[in-house]
This record gives structure tokens, C-alpha cells and sequence, in this order.
């Protein structure tokens, strides 16, 4: 969320970051309801000075048995009602004005590149040659289902399109990447593990941005306030909704393996053959609480934690930096990792790593004291995948497949698999 004051003060800044992320919002309705809630603020704290002053008088006057006390005592409580009902507007006011303020995205950061679409994200870096066949590779949906380690049939019998099984070496092998994405990020880069709930309210969505804007692509209970979670994102950061962190622990690293559910109405069409997009898939994430001057190079160690991923399962990948127009509703600046998949023929997005500055924060009302007695200030945020399935195993799969159809197990991988070779 933006800060009321920064918007009142940087309206021109304000409209030129959102035209910078493609959103064309009509600030006019802010300012006039912004204008309206000090007008009325004013009124109230001045009705309410006067109450406290006539009130010592009525005090007076009825100690000293004067007739004026019931007068004054009428008059007040016409002014209690006037200030009953200035407290009513400004209830709505506010109400109006945090609806607008919910549906503005975050602004990009000055060093964020600009652009119209994704077609201007910059490619920062390639790490990695790619693997030469003396075959044609397969995709992992042929690989998956000649050696039985993928089901499709069932998992649409099951469940409708977009979902499959996952079967012995399969299962085997996402299970592998799993444990050991959580085995790096916790005892070589410092992060601490987290098992949240898969299932949390709309404060939690609200407080990292999902909602109110994006209800359409989160999966609902209808009777009651349950919502199946995006990402480890959402419980994770909102572990602290409502808190004020001490300033001296900061920054924290949390990292969580979560299932992740989404609709993926925003990608009908794309993608529709193999597991690269699904309504339910694995992940790893990985989240930050930052002081506000440290989140930035915060950010660069994130990515660097997310990239050692396939450095050790020795997949070729590069860094796209995000352009102004394909940033994420609460993103200031995001860094793509992604790997190439050359059964597929493709570079497919394993993590994003991002800073959402004070967004969430404010959202969510995290805060920290950088000593014990003065004023709480907001915490900024991070968060990225730290990696997501089933892309990375798809990368696996086709990067390691052989010319008999086998797949070699990395050797990172072979103590958690039990096996070098997916036969």
C-alpha cells in the first residue's frame, strides 16, 4: 500500500510510476476524498477542543448552581451528535480511500528499466553452455510418460486439465529437489525453516497484495474466510501482520517448502502440453524482513541464494531484470532466474526475486524499532523462489535425459534419490 501523505505530496510521481507499470488509475477521487477526510478531521478535533472547554465551564456553573448549566449542557450535546456524525463520514471516508489505495500498485524503482511488455525485459547475464545431443532431445512429457514417472491421464480423470501424478522415480525425484533446496538454504545461506499453513485468511492476501485485485485467480472456500495459498509468501510474511519487530534482529530469513494453488486463468491457453503450468505445483520460497537501507543489496544476495540452485545441479541459467511494465502488482524491482530447457526449447522461469519495499509492510502493518523506545518505522520486505517445481525438474529431466531414453540422476541429487540412473 502507499503511504496517504506521499501520494497527497508526489501526485505527479505518483501517476508517472503507474503509467510506468501500464496502470491507468484516475487519482481524482483520492484527492477529493483526501481533501474531504482533513476538512473533517479539523471540524471534528475542533468540535471536540470546544466540548472539552465547555465541559470544565459546566462543571463550574453547576457547582455554583447556575441556570446557564443546562443551557450549556444542551448545547454540547447538539455538538456531540455533529460530532457523531463528522465521525460516521469520516469512517466512510477512510474506508473509500483505503478501497482506492488497495487497488494502486507498488512504483517501480528508478533503476528498474522501462518498457511496454515483457518483450523488454533485459537479459542480464547467462551462466552456462548449452548441452550439445548427439540426439534429438525429448520433452519431459514424452521422457515422463515412456518411463512411467509421469501420469497425465489419471491426474485430469482425477482432478480436470492442468494436473497429473507424479509416479515412483517422478515423485522420487521432486521430493529430491525439495529436500535438497531446503538442505542449502538453511545450512549455506542462513534461512530458517518455516512449515506454515497452506490455508489463511483474506487479511493475509490483503497484506501481501493478492487480494483484493486478484481474487479471481486464488482458490476460495465458500462458506468460510479459507483461502488456499498462492505461494509460502503469503503465510510467511503475514507470520508477522500486526507486529513490531526489534530493528537489531533484523534482517530475517525464512524459507518454506509449500504446494501452491492458482487457477491460472491468466494463462488459458499457454502452455497446455507437459507440467510447466498447473493449478497445483511445488515450490521453495524464500523471504525476507529487511531493514529499509539494507533492502536493496538484500535483494542481490537473494538472487545469488536462488541461483545456486542450478549452479549445483549444473543447469545452464541466466538473470532477466525485469522491465517497468512486467513488474509484479507489489513489486519495486524483480530479477527472473531461469533455466533452459532444451527438450522444450525453452528458458522457463524457476524464481523471481523481489523487493517490495514498505508495500506489504504497510499492507500487513509490519514494523520494527531500531531501539526500544522510538518510533516504529515500517520493515521492507523480499521475497523469491528458492526453486519452483516442476519447472526445475523439468530442466532436470531434459537437460539430463540419455540417448536410451533414461534420465541420469545429477549428482547432487543421488543422496536423496538413492539412484544414478531414472531407468
Amino acid at each position: 500500500m502507499l503511504d496517504l501523505k506521499f501520494i497527497r505530496e508526489n501526485i505527479e510521481l505518483v501517476k508517472e510510476g503507474l503509467a510506468k507499470k501500464g496502470e491507468k488509475a484516475d487519482l481524482g477521487p483520492f484527492l477529493e476524498l483526501d481533501a474531504r477526510r482533513r476538512t473533517v478531521l479539523q471540524e471534528v478535533e475542533t468540535l471536540k477542543s470546544e466540548r472539552n472547554k465547555v465541559s470544565e465551564e459546566i462543571a463550574r456553573l453547576k457547582k455554583e448552581k447556575s441556570p446557564e448549566a443546562d443551557k450549556k449542557v444542551l448545547e454540547m450535546r447538539q455538538v456531540g451528535d455533529k460530532i457523531k456524525l463528522l465521525d460516521d463520514e469520516l469512517r466512510i471516508i477512510e474506508e473509500k480511500l483505503t478501497e482506492i489505495t488497495l487497488a494502486l500498485p507498488n512504483l517501480p524503482d528508478p533503476t528498474v528499466p522501462l518498457g511496454q511488455s515483457e518483450k523488454d525485459n533485459v537479459v542480464e547475464k547467462t551462466v552456462g553452455d548449452e548441452k550439445k545431443f548427439d540426439f534429438a532431445p525429448q520433452p519431459h512429457w514424452e521422457l515422463g510418460e515412456k518411463l512411467d514417472i509421469i501420469d497425465f491421464e489419471r491426474g485430469v480423470k482425477m482432478s480436470g486439465t492442468r494436473f497429473y501424478l507424479l509416479k515412483g522415480a517422478g515423485a522420487k525425484l521432486q521430493r529430491a529437489l525439495i529436500a535438497m533446496m531446503l538442505d542449502v538454504h538453511t545450512r549455506k545461506h542462513g534461512y530458517g525453516e518455516i512449515l506454515p499453513p497452506y490455508i489463511v485468511n483474506h487479511h493475509c492476501l490483503i497484506g501481501t497484495g493478492q487480494l483484493p485485485k486478484f481474487s479471481d485467480n486464488l482458490y476460495h472456500d465458500a462458506e468460510e474466510d479459507f483461502w488456499l495459498i498462492p505461494t509460502a509468501e503469503v503465510p510467511v510474511t503475514n507470520m508477522y501482520r500486526g507486529e513490531i519487530l526489534d530493528g537489531s534482529q533484523l534482517p530475517l530469513y525464512h524459507v518454506a517448502y509449500t504446494p501452491c494453488f492458482r487457477r491460472e486463468k491468466m494463462s488459458a491457453g499457454k502452455d497446455v502440453r507437459g507440467i510447466k503450468r498447473g493449478h497445483q505445483f511445488d515450490k521453495v520460497e524464500l523471504v525476507k524482513f529487511s531493514l529499509p537501507e539494507n533492502s536493496n543489496q538484500e535483494l542481490q544476495k537473494l538472487l545469488a541464494d536462488a541461483c545456486a540452485i542450478p549452479e549445483l545441479l549444473g543447469l545452464r541459467y541466466r538473470i532477466v531484470q525485469l522491465c517497468t511494465a512486467d513488474l509484479t502488482f507489489s513489486s519495486v524491482k524483480t530479477y527472473d532466474v531461469e533455466v533452459w530447457a532444451p527438450g522444450c526449447n525453452e528458458w522457463l522461469e524457476v524464481s523471481s526475486c523481489s523487493n517490495f519495499g514498505d508495500f506489504q509492510a504497510r499492507r500487513a502493518n509490519i514494523k520494527f524499532r531500531r531501539e526500544p523506545k522510538a518510533k516504529p518505522e515500517f520493515v521492507h520486505t523480499l521475497n523469491g523462489s528458492g526453486l519452483a517445481l516442476p519447472r526445475t525438474m523439468i530442466a532436470v529431466m531434459e537437460n539430463y535425459q540419455n540417448a536410451d531414453g533414461t534420465i541420469t540422476v545429477p549428482e547432487v541429487l543421488r543422496p536423496f534419490m538413492g539412484m544414478d540412473v531414472i531407468k
